[in-house]
């Protein structure tokens, strides 16, 4: 038992698993915090606008009762959540673009031996010429 616990507790502390466990929690506050953009302050606006702060309407057929604008209210928030995330993924690529093209990518992970064979070539002809 008490290796399988040691298994466990090694499978946990990898990184991959660290990471996705923050990605997981930063994506749930990420979600939270749209969702407040769009009942705070998307969702006022359209009121302003309609005249009426959600899309609250629904279509009664038979004993059945259609709620499409809960539908459209889903929609509006997927929209404004995925352009949200494009952006971050936007910022974040624009940053890791500029760190790269200044020298300083710390992906954590060592060239291989060709790369860095190559950087001294590099490095040698720039002091030689």
């Amino acid at each position: 038992m008490q290796k399988l616990w040691k298994e466990f507790v090694a499978f946990i502390m990898t990184g991959n698993v660290l990471m996705l466990a923050v990605a997981f929690v930063m994506g749930g506050l990420t979600k939270k915090v749209i969702d407040d953009f769009v009942q705070f302050i998307i969702n006022p606006i359209i009121g302003a606008i309609v005249g009426k702060p959600e899309f609250n309407n629904t279509l009664k057929l038979g004993s059945g009762l259609i709620q499409y604008g809960a539908f459209i209210n889903t929609v509006i928030n997927l929209v404004i959540t995925g352009f949200v995330l494009f952006m971050i993924v936007k910022a974040y690529d624009a940053y890791q673009n500029r760190k790269r093209a200044a020298g300083e990518d710390d992906s954590g992970e060592e060239p291989d031996e060709q790369v860095m064979l190559l950087r001294q070539i590099r490095d040698a002809l720039v002091t030689r010429g």
